[in-house]
């Protein structure tokens, strides 16, 4: 199988001696391209300390990351400009969208490829793609206070996918939607992570989008456990 991510026995530990503590102690994941995994577990379990390695916002402590086929930590960082790396190749969700209040919703989403060095016209050409894709280019103009929780959240989706990353983390992408409108979002992650052939794990705690998933991994005192998800039709 492709692997658009791929983790092999990755641990990240807090503090020395007597006082440490396994964050993650063998946690081992591939998504593939296209493909949208759920990462659920009680809170505790490590699910943040590993979507913050994968970000590549903390450094583990050992173990292997590979992101769209090239490998980014192995018993330490392979990759000179983290910075960059999560720029241009991780695509970020959250629960709250976090779209700058002073730009409107075109710029917002195309400020990053401007800042990877697109010019200007290419960069918003792209993000007018995404938002016409994900039915919100009449929006374009908007600035993100007109817009509604699922709108934003739509623009933020947009936004993720604006380097056309290999990869988007997404941590509790639907928490704050009603049934609907979660499983609005769901469909249009999984709709983008086909078309742009992206590799997305999506963080919950939500039972209404638990079901959506084809594969989900439990993480469970620092260690993974796959299963097949029911994967009903959106």
């Amino acid at each position: 199988m492709p692997e658009g991510i791929r983790i092999d026995g990755l641990r990240k530990r807090y503090g020395e001696g007597d006082t440490a503590v396994d964050a993650l102690k063998d946690v081992n994941m591939v998504v593939a391209p296209g493909e949208v995994v759920g990462l659920i577990g009680p809170s505790g379990s490590g699910k943040s300390t590993l979507l913050k390695c994968l970000g590549a916002v903390i450094e583990p402590s050992g173990g292997r990351m590979m992101l769209g086929g090239e490998t980014i930590y192995d018993d330490g960082w392979t990759i000179p400009d983290l910075r960059a790396l999560r720029r241009d190749r991780i695509g970020f969700v959250f629960q709250a969208p976090y779209l700058i209040p002073f730009l409107d919703v075109t710029d917002n989403v195309a400020l990053l490829p401007m800042l990877a060095g697109r010019p200007n016209r290419e960069a918003r050409a792209r993000a007018l793609e995404l938002l016409g894709a994900l039915d919100v280019g009449h929006r374009a103009k908007a600035q993100p206070s007109e817009l509604s929780g699922g709108e934003q959240q739509r623009v933020s989706i947009a936004r993720a996918l604006a380097n056309q990353p290999p990869v988007i983390l997404a941590d509790e992408p639907t928490a704050p939607l009603d049934s609907e409108r979660a499983l609005a979002v769901m469909r249009i992650l999984n709709r983008m992570a086909v078309q742009y052939q992206t590799a997305i794990i999506v963080v919950t705690h939500d039972e209404k989008i638990i079901p959506t998933f084809r594969r989900i991994y439990h993480i469970r005192d620092g260690r993974t456990y796959e299963e097949a998800g029911e994967g009903r039709a959106l």
